[in-house]
């Protein structure tokens, strides 16, 4: 009876056993398909980006043809042309550049003296208004850029603002790097910067605003009473080849008695933004690259993966 219970516990003890090393396998054999499958996405992601990285060499090389090939920058021309997406060796990539001088340029607040530009600011009270938000939120952005710790009044602010929140922070009183920034300013909300987020960048110089490619926003922003309407008629007008001059362009009837400054305006550019997406197997890459075109070429000054 004692043998027959032996033996019964060691079938048991062997079935057991090898139900484990079956388990043991079949987790083995499960970790390593996963391990496979993320090496896999590694690689993929990695030929993902290195395309993404393609389409910012060949958008590089457009940009130039075109400075060397025109004097106007414009939407008719092809770098304003959205690439579709495109089959590319075992690749989907796809982009579009955007003139971020059609943009209000944050940093254009400050003067070449470093204190607050008349005009700009001005200029941002008009864009501000237009979304319904106080004007007096452009003190508070003048008083983060510029060096002193002198506050603007109605609406500056300065160290003493931000050091009683949670958690405390002072004002940078330099450029900023991006128009996020402005979430970090007092009197700026979120709703505030979503409304304003697609017509406005921090470049790292002063640039002139490009008649030829800024939205109806930004332009009904250049004077008083600049309508929507006549912000249309502006665009309608530039639509196959520009304005040739900043003159041709603020003495149109759409202007007339606006009294347009053409202080800080351009029909050129320098500073682009590149958006390019791209596929690989299951990976897929989203590149942003802000450019900055010269005579001798086009630099890279950042880059930024998935979000601008």
């Amino acid at each position: 009876m004692a043998r027959r219970s032996n033996r019964g516990v060691a079938l048991i003890t062997a079935v057991l056993i090898t139900a484990l090393v079956s388990l043991t396998a079949v987790n083995m054999a499960a970790r390593q398909t996963l391990d496979l499958r993320r090496t896999a996405n590694v690689i993929d992601g990695g030929r993902a980006y290195a395309f993404a990285l393609g389409v910012e060499s060949w958008v590089r090389q457009v940009l130039l043809r075109d400075k060397k090939s025109s004097t106007t920058d414009h939407l008719g021309e092809d770098w304003a042309v959205q690439l579709p997406p495109l089959e590319v060796e075992g690749a989907t990539v796809g982009g579009r550049l955007e003139d971020m001088q059609g943009r209000f340029n944050i940093n254009n607040l400050l003067g070449e003296d470093g204190g607050p530009s008349a005009l700009d600011v001005q200029r941002f009270r008009r864009l501000l208004d237009h979304f319904n938000a106080p004007k007096e939120l452009s003190d508070a952005v003048v008083d983060w850029l510029d060096g002193d710790s002198d506050t603007h009044f109605p609406g500056g602010a300065e160290d003493g603002d931000y050091l009683h929140r949670q958690p405390p922070y002072r004002a940078a009183n330099q450029t900023m790097v991006s128009p996020s920034e402005l979430l970090l300013i007092k009197g700026f909300d979120r709703e505030i910067y979503r409304q304003l987020a697609p017509f406005i960048c921090a470049l790292p110089t002063r640039t002139a605003i490009n008649v030829n490619t800024a939205p109806a926003e930004v332009l009904m922003a250049l004077a008083d009473n600049v309508s929507r309407e006549d912000a249309e008629m502006l665009i309608a007008e530039r639509e196959e080849s520009g304005f040739s001059s900043v003159e041709a362009f603020v003495q149109h009837d759409a202007l007339a008695g606006r009294g347009v400054n053409e202080d800080g305006l351009s029909v050129s550019s320098d500073y682009f933004l590149m958006d390019a997406r791209t596929t690989f197997g299951r990976a897929r890459a989203h590149l942003y690259s802000l450019l900055r075109r010269t005579e001798e070429g086009t630099d890279v000054l950042w880059r930024a993966r998935g979000a601008y």
